[in-house]
């Protein structure tokens, strides 16, 4: 009997353990979900102000509203495919989510939106 007397304490502490690496692991879903929503929300303001632009000339190019959108909405344009003439506009930015506890922080999220200007 005295030979097993903290084998308890043992198996509370590993079960604490994988308690919180499963709380780590469901707080970077959350960080990296919230990052992806975000990182969209950018991208469709990145090219909604291309394709104004596009519609809309005010003597700027259209991907460098796209850039500046996304740079103001944290994120970075990689993409931009908005061609003189069209009312179409296709970005693709970038994102990293920080704060990160289990997943490395390389992780990047790439997101495209497209918008359309339908004039009458």
């Amino acid at each position: 009997m005295r030979g097993q007397r903290g084998s308890i304490s043992v198996i509370v502490a590993a079960i604490a353990f994988v308690l919180l690496v499963c709380t780590m692991g469901i707080a970077d879903i959350g960080s990296v979900l919230a990052a992806r929503a975000h990182t969209r929300a950018a991208a469709d303001a990145a090219a909604l102000a291309a394709a104004q632009e596009l519609a809309f000339p005010s003597g700027a190019m259209p991907a460098e509203q796209a850039a500046l959108l996304a740079e103001r909405n944290g994120t970075e344009l990689i993409a931009c495919a908005c061609d003189a003439g069209s009312f179409e506009a296709t970005v693709t930015v970038r994102s990293a989510p920080t704060d990160l506890l289990l997943v490395p922080q390389s992780l990047t999220l790439d997101v495209q939106a497209r918008a359309v200007v339908d004039l009458p």
